[in-house]
């Protein structure tokens, strides 16, 4: 299970790579952030904004899968920001 901040409980961590899927639904988040995160190396950060509420789950499943790390999702309205950190 995913805990979700809320915005007033930001985590600071400054992204290294930022992809914007707002307005796209399953299975687009999931296949355009599997695509950026191939593309990164160890250590690096992407951000995903998605407002498909079906992300909050997808997302943790294709990070088990590629041995990648959610260090945080946040919530506002309607609105989720993932913070993914390559394991590599």
């Amino acid at each position: 299970m995913v805990e979700v901040v809320s915005s007033e409980e930001r985590v600071l961590i400054s992204p290294t790579h930022r992809l914007d899927v707002i307005g796209f639904f399953c299975p687009v988040p999931v296949a355009e952030a599997k695509k950026a995160l191939s593309n990164m190396v160890a250590g690096q950060v992407l951000e995903v904004l998605a407002d498909d509420p079906e992300t909050i789950h997808d997302m943790p499943l294709l990070t088990a899968r590629g041995k990648h790390q959610i260090l945080s999702v946040e919530e506002h309205a309607g609105e989720l920001r993932f913070l993914i950190e390559v394991m590599k």
